[in-house]
């Protein structure tokens, strides 16, 4: 009976250690050379792709994105495939989110004030989000086929916890710089600095969803 209970234990011990390990650090960013508020590497998405990756669970609800003053909040998102997305609007005027993204298009339509209507996303990929009325806005959705990622903090700081250990894909997306990727090996404390130099406009020229010019009074006020 003892050396079943020390069986057991080992057993639970090594299961327990398959997702163990943990990668962190801090991301800087930096435009023309000259270094950035730590607080804008909140737009910043950090993942870790194992080499057996397990199937993620879409997010058991829908993930928001609103607009507000005008903009996509947040301004970008991070969801695993199969994922639901909504976007209400908190304007007192008109928006038409849209997206002609590869594998991901959507058109939730002219929507005013109220709770939006809901797209789900199936593959993964990189999201475009703009609104047919309003050039200057865009928002960004990046579709994960893993289960392990977050945002950076205030600071800058990442923290991505119970990952396998071993080898695997880390990446720092961000949608203004090339993205970072490396073959990292994850272990108990396994820390990685990155430092991204922002090269790509905020908001990128962009046809309408007819795929033609929006007018000079696209982005007028309210």
């Amino acid at each position: 009976m003892h050396r079943l209970l020390v069986a057991l234990t080992l057993l639970l011990a090594a299961s327990s250690g398959l997702a163990a390990a943990e990668i962190f650090g801090q991301i800087e960013l930096t435009l023309d050379g000259k270094p950035l508020r730590a607080d804008e590497a909140q737009d910043a998405i950090v993942y870790f792709r194992p080499k057996t990756v397990p199937k993620p669970k879409p997010a058991a609800d829908a993930v928001v994105m609103g607009t507000r003053h005008k903009q996509f909040f947040p301004r970008v998102l991070a969801v695993t495939v199969g994922s639901k997305v909504r976007f209400p609007n908190e304007d007192p005027i008109l928006h038409n989110a849209f997206s002609s993204s590869t594998d991901n298009a959507f058109d939730v339509g002219l929507y005013s004030e109220g709770e939006g209507q809901t797209v789900t996303f199936n593959h993964a990929g990189y999201v475009r989000v703009y609104c047919n009325v309003h050039h200057s806005m865009m928002g960004h959705i990046l579709v994960l086929d893993t289960p392990y990622f977050t945002k950076p903090d205030a600071a800058g700081h990442f923290h991505l916890r119970g990952l396998p250990v071993g080898d695997g894909d880390f990446v720092v997306w961000h949608d203004r710089a090339t993205p970072f990727q490396a073959t990292l090996a994850a272990g108990a404390h396994t820390q990685q600095n990155v430092a991204l130099e922002l090269t790509q406009r905020r908001v990128p020229q962009h046809l309408n969803k007819f795929g033609k010019a929006y007018g000079r009074s696209a982005d007028g006020g309210y």
